[in-house]
């Protein structure tokens, strides 16, 4: 089930009218929510709704047993074991299958592979990653483990950040359900504002990016001209943004209408002042869950320079890994780990440059967005050739009306947001009815202008 689909739109009026019908009662509403939950997956493939309660059993049973004086640590390993295995088998066994094929290429051993491939279940990284998290907080004595598994089911299974983030912490999200919060007009001034500007990012600037200049020029990156292929580079970096951080602004504004409150998870990433800066903007629940349970482990900023360098190509590399199963993504990662070392060794040394630190981490940024979205590294060579080429014969052309999305996607970036904020304080002092009635309109507005068919958001497939 999509966000942007009349389908999610009937399933949430439903859910919506439910919760407030059950209010405060706890445990009625744990069952709704974690009911409504299944269901939204199960749209996809039921199935893998076993899947996703196996995860959600490993982590409960994991918090009970991970301080137990004897068992302790045998809890938190094979925890960890079990949640990382289902994730690395589900997600990674494929590129396993495609890379040992191509070894062998035509060996006598070769053989056809692609029978022995698993489908990859929807949102498995961001949920199996909150488990993780539950497991860790609570062998941190960060937090104290759940007796009620329900509690935990509902933490990992909670449908509105279900299959693209934000990766909600149990801190931050199980003592909202010991005291659920009643909706009152801040909450749903705030809501209207983020899933209407969700759906714009999505609706009309990410898939238009997608479907006018991104998909052609990298479809078909041989033939293209130097301006169409920068702008089309230009393009899948503003879309991927508007993608992200619309699907993100929805899920929150969704939970605010239930009740429940997340994190910012995209701060304005595009005008950051160097790559640190851009990490700490960018997917904010995934960077500070990479800092928090892989970074700091692995050494952090402890010890030299070279150990320090080795812990950020580490931890970059493997945040590319879990962006997707390819090597492409890991030589995303990589650059982005060299580029974050290169950062820290000379930062300080090029203040008199400082006013050119944003255009330049602009520029690495889009560059290293090529090997994200190009499926391989003859399609990035490819790209970044034609970046070069004066003349092409490709038909792609650059449109004024993606010219106009580019600049509408860079504005998200670089203006103030006071415009937001003043839709929130006008919404916060309307009456409900009109608050549901911009909603309504909003809503009808984006699927008037948006093209036909549902376009997928592109953290699906991570």
């Amino acid at each position: 089930m999509v966000f942007p689909t009349l389908q999610f739109i009937l399933f949430f009026a439903i859910v919506l009218a439910l919760n407030a019908a059950v209010g405060g009662r706890g445990g009625l509403r744990k069952a709704l929510l974690i009911a409504a939950s299944y269901v939204f997956y199960a749209v996809w493939d039921w199935r893998f709704c076993f899947l996703m309660a196996g995860v959600s059993l490993v982590a409960w049973l994991g918090g009970l047993f991970v301080n137990h004086d004897r068992w302790g640590r045998v809890a938190k390993v094979a925890s960890l074991v079990l949640l990382l295995g289902a994730l690395a088998v589900f997600k990674y066994f494929g590129f396993f299958l495609l890379s040992l094929q191509q070894l062998l290429g035509d060996t006598a051993l070769s053989r056809d592979l692609s029978w022995m491939r698993i489908v990859l279940p929807v949102g498995i990284s961001f949920y199996t990653f909150q488990a993780i998290s539950y497991v860790m907080d609570v062998s941190r004595r960060t937090i104290a483990a759940r007796k009620n598994p329900a509690d935990v089911a509902l933490y990992i299974s909670f449908f509105p950040q279900l299959v693209a983030g934000p990766i909600v912490r149990a801190a931050d999200f199980l003592p909202q359900i010991d005291r659920p919060e009643k909706v009152d007009a801040a909450m749903r001034g705030a809501a209207v504002v983020l899933i209407l500007s969700g759906l714009f990012k999505k609706m009309v600037v990410a898939n238009y990016l997608s479907v006018l200049l991104v998909d052609p020029v990298f479809a078909f990156p041989d033939g293209q001209a130097a301006l169409v292929t920068w702008a089309a580079v230009l393009g899948y970096g503003i879309q991927i943004y508007c993608d992200f951080s619309g699907y993100s602004d929805i899920a929150i504004g969704v939970a605010l209408l239930l009740g429940y409150r997340f994190a910012v998870n995209f701060n304005q990433p595009y005008r950051a002042a160097g790559l640190a800066d851009f990490w700490r903007r960018w997917h904010i629940s995934l960077s500070s869950w990479i800092r928090d349970y892989l970074y700091i482990p692995l050494g952090g900023n402890r010890g030299g320079a070279l150990r320090r360098t080795l812990v950020v190509l580490t931890t970059m590399t493997l945040s590319g890994l879990w962006h997707g199963a390819g090597w492409n993504f890991l030589l995303w990662g990589f650059l982005h780990g060299a580029a974050l070392a290169i950062e820290r060794g000379i930062s300080g040394k090029l203040r008199p440059l400082s006013f050119l630190a944003i255009p330049v981490t602009l520029v690495i940024v889009f560059l290293l967005w090529i090997p994200f979205r190009a499926p391989t590294f003859g399609d990035t060579t490819a790209i970044l050739s034609a970046m070069f080429r004066a003349e092409g014969m490709a038909p792609t052309a650059l449109t004024l009306q993606a010219v106009v999305l580019l600049a509408i996607g860079l504005a998200m970036n670089w203006l103030p947001l006071r415009w937001r904020d003043g839709a929130e304080r006008a919404l916060i002092a309307a009456p409900a009815a009109f608050q549901a009635l911009v909603l309504s309109v909003g809503v009808l507005l984006c699927f008037a202008v948006a093209q036909d068919g549902v376009a997928p958001f592109i953290y699906f497939q991570f």
